[in-house]
């Protein structure tokens, strides 16, 4: 069996499997080969690669023979064009939102595994891609702004005068948001955070950070961990008790996503209007259309005096640690689907497995991805 790892996008400085995680399956007896320069802006080089024995090729080359593919972003259709049938894909995938290339993926005949689609169960845990790069991204998210705002985040009392600690809001306390709160929290600023959670209350207060409650979510208990859609009702409360609180804030941090649906709008222009100028918001979910009136996915733009930064790939900007628990993830992943002879079994018993697989043999196999590929 040949496993392939292909190179990211420009925007994106990480690699599938750093050259000792790729190493784990070489000695499994398989063959593992990587695209020339994969690695390079994780600063994991090609003669790293080729030191593990690990051959370096071109991405052609790669796409045409591998039995495998490791990647963290969805392929082009053109590359999938050049996959033979049957091609096994492993990466992150977003299938409920993109389905344009579901139906390329059953021409194909492809076993897609889409690793954003794990199920969030305890024993899950160390294949959660989204929890291991949402950890990094809020942490980054926090630094960013940092940089950015244009006064101290810590309270300095000197003799030339004292200075008010920066406020934050930060809208979600999944695990981006907590590792946000953690960090702003670390430099010194003072953190509100709104979630539609009720029971996520306790995490943020052991924080440092105060909750801000709104009465009347729905019940997300069942959602596996993530945020579920709210009544109109609820949403038009929870945004106007947030904007009182973005109206003197400084930073806004907002992570609110719902699984294969558009982010739900929670700063409106009319709140921008009402914010500080200099006061820096960074949308983590710039990608599914953002949290933020006027977001552009990629873009830094500035709204009546505010800059809005809308990037949901900030692990990418530290790719060395981002690409090694990416890599964790993905190898134990594959312990389900590879025994210790190295031999590939999809074993659709397997809870996991079946969960995040997204099309096999023709079929789409997820059915909550088959009812939004209608």
């Amino acid at each position: 069996m040949i496993v392939g790892i292909l190179s990211e996008h420009k925007n994106d400085r990480r690699v599938a499997l750093l050259p000792e995680q790729a190493e784990v399956l070489v000695k499994k007896n398989i063959q593992v080969w990587i695209e020339k320069g994969a690695g390079e802006q994780a600063f994991a080089s090609d003669d790293a690669y080729q030191s593990r024995n690990i051959p370096v090729k071109e991405r052609s080359e790669i796409l045409a023979q591998a039995d495998l593919l490791l990647c963290i972003h969805p392929l082009t259709e053109a590359d999938i064009r050049q996959v033979k049938p049957g091609t096994i894909l492993v990466g992150v995938f977003q299938p409920l939102y993109y389905t344009d290339t579901i139906p390329v993926w059953i021409d194909r005949q492809m076993s897609v595994f889409s690793l954003d689609m794990i199920p969030r169960t305890t024993r899950a845990q160390s294949m959660d891609v989204l929890s291991s790069q949402a950890n990094i991204a809020g942490y980054r998210a926090v630094l960013l702004a940092a940089t950015i705002f244009p006064r101290y985040f810590p309270m300095f009392m000197t003799a030339a005068g004292s200075i008010a600690p920066a406020k934050v809001v930060i809208i979600g306390a999944g695990v981006a948001g907590l590792q946000a709160i953690a960090t702003a929290r670390r430099l010194g600023a003072v953190v509100e955070v709104s979630d539609t959670r009720p029971a996520v209350k306790e995490e943020v207060m052991s924080l440092g950070a105060k909750f801000i409650e709104v009465e009347g979510a729905a019940d997300a208990s069942a959602a596996g961990g993530y945020a579920v859609e709210q009544s109109e009702e609820f949403k038009k409360r929870q945004q106007e008790k947030l904007a009182a609180s973005i109206a003197k804030a400084d930073i806004v941090i907002t992570t609110a996503q719902i699984p294969g649906k558009k982010a739900p709008l929670l700063i409106s222009e009319e709140v921008l209007q009402r914010m500080k100028p200099g006061s820096v918001i960074v949308d983590l979910a710039a990608a599914t259309g953002g949290n933020v009136a006027g977001t552009r996915n990629n873009e830094t733009i500035v709204q009546h005096g505010v800059t809005i930064i809308g990037n949901s790939n900030l692990a990418a900007d530290m790719p060395m640690d981002a690409s090694k628990l990416f890599g964790k993830n993905v190898l134990n992943f594959l312990q389900l689907m590879i025994n210790k002879e190295g031999a590939l079994h999809l074993n659709f018993e397997d809870d996991i497995v079946k969960g995040c697989c997204i099309t096999h043999a023709g079929v789409v196999m997820n059915e909550r991805v088959a009812g939004a590929h209608k």
